[in-house]
Parts: structure tokens; sequence; C-alpha cells
């Protein structure tokens, strides 16, 4: 039977879930007889890690007799809850569930000494390797790791627990998975980290991200599209933004991690920008490529918010220009310090949440109005769907999956672009 990897979260994780799956078939996992289910889990919210154990437990429910083994950020940062849990047989931290030793754990493989939970120190990680992966399952675009950890302590983030310090994958490895990829089929690779903006001054060189996208993009002349997950705008450095200037194959969607609007709140979530950096970095971008598109996170609902507080970051939609947002009312995670701080009431956040929203739909739907009449060129991403360079969402009429064609837009239906069937494929 095959190992069955259930992804919660990032694109960090879409990309390890494959090196996961392939490191459990070398350990033996696929021929258990009745199967294994791997979660990989995500942490950045509490609902998020709800739904990891009612996943669990569905799992369960539906395989009696497979080997169930729990991963990811909140199995890192919460090994003991699920170690707790009746349905699951084995937990592994984030380094080790990397690693095929760590899947030969199970009592099935004649472990004497079973521990049903391995989960090391993530502080004491220093390296992060280059795991060369073959194709991303089920996805049109590929995801390749640059960096991992983090080392700023944002008061209501626990990933830097769960991903530990920020380290990144050694330049050359980059390059020799991206082309790989491309060889393998793949238009469109995405970089991706957990914040990735922080590249590379632990390797020799002290690189930066600007760097490591240029000699991507020069080494690897056959990629046609290569996308930026989320970044740290305070952090963009002068060569990230000359290869955003000039060169056309560096996709003009940046998502922003900006959580708030307003300069109070940034500061006690110790963020390291104001609102009038991101403002001021989004005019920026725009005078050097005027096709850019921004999403952003923004969490609603902070401890000790007021009204006026949260109007500044209704305002950011617009100051910005944001047209894709990912709207988190807030949870509070144990450990952090905002979990400590005077909290708002649970409706107060949710009504919070939903004005956002709103505000965020708005602004998309006039995103969507400006582009009708334009030509895009479209990445399909399955049958009848497709994105454009700026990621906006699209109803297209054929092309394969993976396959990058152009169309012209005639219309929208409030959620994605209509195309016609008169254009040509793209070049």
């Amino acid at each position: 039977m095959a190992v069955d990897v259930v992804t919660f979260g990032c694109r960090l994780n879409t990309y390890e879930s494959e090196v996961m799956k392939r490191e459990a078939d070398a350990a033996g996992l696929g021929t258990l007889a009745d199967g294994a289910i791997i979660f990989n889990t995500c942490a950045v919210t509490s609902e998020a890690v709800r739904q990891a154990r009612q996943a669990i437990r569905k799992a369960r429910r539906d395989n009696p007799q497979a080997r169930i083994i729990v991963t990811g950020c909140a199995a890192q940062t919460g090994a003991d809850e699920f170690a707790a849990m009746d349905e699951v047989d084995l937990v592994l931290g984030n380094e080790e569930k990397l690693k095929s030793n760590s899947y030969r754990m199970l009592p099935d493989f004649g472990v004497n000494q079973f521990e049903k939970v391995r989960v090391n120190d993530i502080m004491e990680v220093r390296e992060t390797a280059s795991h060369m992966v073959d194709a991303i399952e089920g996805r049109a675009r590929a995801f390749v790791q640059v960096q991992n950890g983090c080392d700023h302590r944002c008061t209501f983030c626990i990933i830097p627990y769960g991903r530990g310090n920020s380290r990144s994958v050694p330049m050359g490895g980059v390059v020799e998975q991206v082309k790989r990829l491309v060889g393998n089929g793949y238009n469109e690779v995405v970089l991706t980290g957990v914040d990735m903006t922080s590249y590379g001054p632990d390797l020799p060189g002290n690189l930066r991200l600007g760097k490591l996208v240029k000699t991507v993009l020069k080494e690897v002349p056959d990629l046609q599209r290569l996308r930026l997950s989320s970044i740290d705008s305070i952090e963009a450095d002068d060569e990230l933004m000359e290869a955003l200037a000039s060169e056309k194959r560096m996709m003009p969607h940046l998502h922003l991690s900006l959580q708030s609007g307003d300069n109070m709140i940034l500061k006690r979530m110790k963020r390291r920008h104001l609102r009038e950096d991101s403002i001021r970095f989004c005019e920026d971008v725009r005078k050097i490529r005027p096709d850019a598109v921004f999403g952003a996170d923004i969490i609603a609902g902070f401890p000790t918010e007021t009204d006026e507080m949260f109007e500044n970051s209704i305002r950011i939609v617009e100051e910005c220009g944001l047209t894709h947002l990912h709207v988190f009312p807030f949870s509070p995670r144990e450990g952090t310090p905002a979990a400590r701080m005077p909290q708002l009431d649970r409706q107060t956040v949710k009504t919070r949440a939903a004005r956002l929203r709103a505000a965020g739909e708005a602004a998309y739907r006039r995103h969507l109005q400006c582009l009708v009449g334009t030509t895009q060129n479209i990445l399909v991403e399955r049958e009848g769907l497709g994105r454009t360079e700026g990621f906006t969402l699209v109803a297209v009429d054929d092309g394969m999956t993976g396959q990058i064609i152009r169309r012209s837009i005639n219309g929208h239906d409030g959620e994605k672009l209509l195309a016609n069937d008169s254009s040509q494929r793209a070049a």
C-alpha cells in the first residue's frame, strides 16, 4: 500500500511532504499490510491544530488498522498533546520527519524499545539541506525550499519554536533543484521558506535573497516563471528589487507579511516595520514594476487593538493597494507573549475579521474589473482554472495542467476572471 501524507498549512509543508513520502517509502512504510498515514501539521493558529486533531480521529475511524504518524509544526510544539491521542502511533519532529530512519522506529519494524515521541530540540539544528524532489504531486507549479526557521520573535507567533532559528539552503542546491523540476516539465517554480527574506547571511559570502533569485534566473534559462512565497518587505534587498524591475520571468505578485496597519499594534507584535514602510514599499515596487500585485497577511483583533487601531488596518488595504488578502482572526497560542496580553472578546475579533475580509473582497473585485479587456499569460492549474502572472484566478476553456496559455479577458464573476478562447498559446 502507498504511504498517504495529509498536509496542512504552508507551501513549505507541501514541499516537505514530498520529501517525507519518499523517505517513508524508502523506510518500507509502504509495505505495511494495513498502510500508513502521515499528518504533516501546522501550528500557525489554534484552529489549525484543532483541524489536525479532528482529521487524525477521522482517519483512525476510517482506517482502524493503519499506522498513524503525526509530524510538522504542531507536533514539534505540542508533541505530548498528540502522543496522548490513542489514535496516534508515532510523533516526529520537524527535523526527524525528513529522515527515512525516523520511520523505521515503528514497532512493525522490530524495534525493541519503541518510543512514541521522537522530537529533538529544533533550536539545535544549524543547517538545512537541499532535499531533491522530482515533482510536487497534484500541483501545476513546483515549490523549492530555500530557507527554514526564523530568528525573529513576533509576540503572536509560535512558528520559531516549531521550525528553529533561520538557516539557508546553499545556493547551488537550490539551483540544482530548480533545474531538476524544470527538466521534469514544470514551467513555474515557487521559492519558499519560513522567513524567506532572511535568506543568506548564514552562508559563505553573506548572500541575500536577491542574489539567489538572480542566480536561479541566470542558471536556469528554461524556467518560464519564478515566484516568491510570503516575504517580509522590510528585508527586501536591492538585488531583489532589481530582479523585479528587469526580469519578466520574475512574477509580479508579492505576498507581504503585513499583520497590521497600526503602528502601536505593530510595535506590540514586535514587528520590524511601520505602516509607512509598507505603503512606501508598495509604491516603490509599482514604480519599477507597474503590473505588481500585492497580497498580505493581516491579523484582526490583536490584544489591546482599539476601534481606531483596527480602522488603520482597514485603510491600509487601499493605501497599499492589496488585492489578495489573508485575514486571521487573532487566536492566542499558548507559550507566546500575546497570549498573556489583555484579550478582546471573541465576537469583536470575529466581527473585525469579517469587516477586513469584506474590504479585501471589495478590493479584489476592483482588481478583477481592471483586468477586463487585457491579455494575460495563464498557468493552467487544473481543468478549467488557471492563474495569471499576478496570481489572479482565471476560468479557462482549455489547456493542459502546467501549460502556459495566452488569453484575452472578457469579464469576471466576482471570484475569477473569464477568458475567451480566441488567443494563442503563450510563447
